[in-house]
């Protein structure tokens, strides 16, 4: 594949790079990010999408940059016919709204957590909600390290609103439980830890009278997001224009 990042000189970015350079098969165009160097990848690496050169024909972008980068390299991919990864989190209720948009004249893969492993525990977590049903007290706890800008973490959204559609009832999530006393109501507790250089960890509780049930994912490294980034990417190469996700292709 021919590719185009965006947020090349993030974290995510470098780290995407790093598995682009180990698997020799892909081959990376040119990076977008308005606050690295030019000179600090042997490929070009530009401000925005529009300095883009003309003759430069990308079969994927991928993004691991922030929220409003959408703006810029979404139009540019509608202009050029280009499907998008969009592997950032945490875009607000309008930014999605905008994303939907667009998925209606490229293919777009958007999901809250790039890790094969993480959407299996989605679908393990689907079965737990539809076999047991209001019979079970369902928390969420998410923990990263401590330079995540968002919280709850999109993954940790990812699995509530993935257990609240297996409910037969629509339960409300409730977060943290600072000040909350009484009796427990329909509810998911969805609670976000945060410090040192956690890659990121996900546990997933059903308690029941006298038994608990435990799923839990651990990441040990930023790899295992930018593997499945590349994994959606092969796989949005085909695809007509609309919106994909990590369970389209675990399918």
């Amino acid at each position: 594949m021919k590719l185009i990042i965006i947020g090349v000189g993030g974290k995510m970015g470098k780290t995407l790079v790093n598995c682009i350079n180990s698997n020799g098969k892909d081959e990376i165009l040119c990076g977008i990010d308005a606050y690295c160097e030019k000179d600090a990848f042997p490929f070009s690496v530009y401000q925005s999408t529009a300095l883009i050169p003309t003759d430069l024909k990308p079969d994927v972008i991928i993004d691991f940059s922030v929220r409003e980068a959408i703006y810029d390299f979404l139009p540019y991919a509608i202009k050029t016919k280009t499907p998008c990864v969009i592997a950032t989190t945490g875009h607000t209720q309008e930014q999605s709204n905008y994303i939907f948009e667009c998925a209606d004249k490229i293919p777009v893969f958007k999901t809250g957590n790039m890790s094969v492993g993480i959407n299996l525990l989605l679908r393990l977590a689907k079965i737990g909600a539809a076999t047991l049903g209001e019979s079970a007290d369902i928390e969420i706890v998410e923990t990263h390290h401590n330079q995540k800008v968002d919280a709850p973490s999109g993954t940790a959204l990812l699995l509530a609103n993935g257990i609240k559609e297996a409910l037969p009832t629509d339960p409300d999530f409730v977060y943290g439980r600072s000040g909350h006393v009484g009796k427990r109501g329909k509810e998911i507790g969805i609670h976000a830890v945060r410090g040192g250089t956690v890659v990121g960890k996900h546990e997933i509780s059903f308690f029941l009278n006298n038994e608990i049930i435990t799923l839990k994912h651990e990441a040990e490294s930023k790899s295992v997001f930018a593997y499945g980034a590349l994994d959606a990417a092969a796989y949005l190469i085909s695809k007509p224009a609309g919106l994909y996700d990590m369970q389209d292709l675990l399918s």
